[in-house]
């Protein structure tokens, strides 16, 4: 299994509700911050500018399951690894830890498409970008 690529990210007092502790809807905004660090460590942007219009990854899918809450000025260990890569698009795993034990997981897919205007249109994965990806795996 290759190693994840980790952030860290202390818990901001605007991330909490009004128990105090990280709104649920906010671990989808950490995978998304995570998962851009993925790419950007790869040499990769998530919005590739194309001569025909710009290449990106919407969602297709989303989960997170909660076992523990993360609280205001924790320090949240954010771990992802790219699990699955099609002819078309990818597919993550993500770990949330504190003090290494993991508090919720989450999972997301998302389809290599080129946006022209309002429209996507689902395209292969480029040849480069999946050798970066491919490599990951191996690791």
């Amino acid at each position: 299994m290759p190693d994840p690529h980790k952030i860290t990210r202390k818990v901001q007092f605007a991330d909490t509700d009004l128990a105090g502790v990280v709104h649920f809807s906010n671990y989808f905004r950490y995978m998304e911050e995570v998962e851009c660090s993925f790419w950007r460590s790869l040499g990769i942007s998530v919005n590739i500018s194309d001569g025909d219009g710009h290449i990106g990854w919407p969602r297709v899918a989303v989960s997170c399951d909660y076992a523990r809450p993360a609280r205001f000025e924790d320090d949240v260990e954010l771990a992802i690894t790219l699990t699955e890569i099609t002819e078309k698009s990818v597919s993550f795993k993500c770990e949330f830890r504190i003090s290494g034990v993991c508090i919720a997981t989450g999972r997301s897919s998302a389809v290599c498409c080129l946006t022209q205007g309002a429209k996507f249109h689902s395209i292969k994965i480029p040849d480069e970008i999946r050798e970066k990806l491919q490599a990951t795996m191996e690791g």
